[in-house]
């Protein structure tokens, strides 16, 4: 990843040692829009849909971050959502978080030669819609945990005060929003599994609710 910084002399004699550094920064370990659009990441038919479903069932306040699990038809087969805890931006940690939700709500796909299944992740953030390094960590984390259960890395959507944005895409819209009031659900669903309990996550963040 390219930050726009000139080299200096000293880079021609980089060495192993650097090279283990560069890559165990955070820094690292975020993708920008352009390489989020460029991944071949799927779009969603019907985002407003997906949004207000999520919105209306996780009522996400800033902080909030909703990962949830869509079949082909893009119905919603599980979700939970979790507080982020105060801590630097780092996709690896927050690719550990959705992981630990994921082996939390839903079967893996692993022996699946192609992923069918989709997971999408809704940030409810302060600030506005344009991208920031947080941003960058989640999608880094999203597109891993998925790789790492077996499921297709779908989109990434902030919620702001502003409004809705799928990062990426370009697409979005003014409700719902982050002081919205949640409306009736209306994402259409399969029957969603019993949430279970305990496990890793809840010893890294405190669960806010997982239906």
């Amino acid at each position: 990843m390219t930050f726009g910084i000139a080299p200096s002399p000293a880079a021609a004699t980089t060495t192993s040692a650097d090279l283990s550094t560069a890559s165990a920064s955070p820094l690292a370990r975020m993708l920008e829009p352009a390489e989020w659009a460029a991944a071949g990441i799927p779009l969603l038919r019907n985002p407003r849909e997906v949004v207000s479903g999520l919105h209306s069932r996780h009522h996400p306040r800033p902080g909030t971050a909703v990962v949830a699990v869509l079949d082909p038809d893009e119905r919603l087969r599980a979700s939970a959502s979790f507080t982020r805890r105060t801590a630097p931006a780092d996709g690896w940690l927050f690719r550990n978080v959705l992981l630990a939700q994921l082996r939390r709500i839903i079967p893996h796909d692993l022996r699946r030669r192609t992923p069918v299944r989709t997971a999408v992740l809704l940030y409810c953030r302060e600030g506005d819609a344009r991208w920031t390094e947080e941003d960058g960590a989640w999608m880094w984390g999203l597109r891993d945990a998925c790789t790492l259960h077996g499921l297709r890395c779908g989109a990434y959507i902030t919620l702001t005060r502003d409004g809705w944005q799928v990062l990426g895409e370009g697409r979005g819209g003014r409700h719902p929003n982050a002081d919205s009031t949640p409306g009736p659900f209306s994402l259409s669903e399969a029957p969603l599994p019993l949430p279970r309990t305990g496990g890793a996550a809840s010893e890294i963040l405190r669960r806010v609710a997982a239906r």
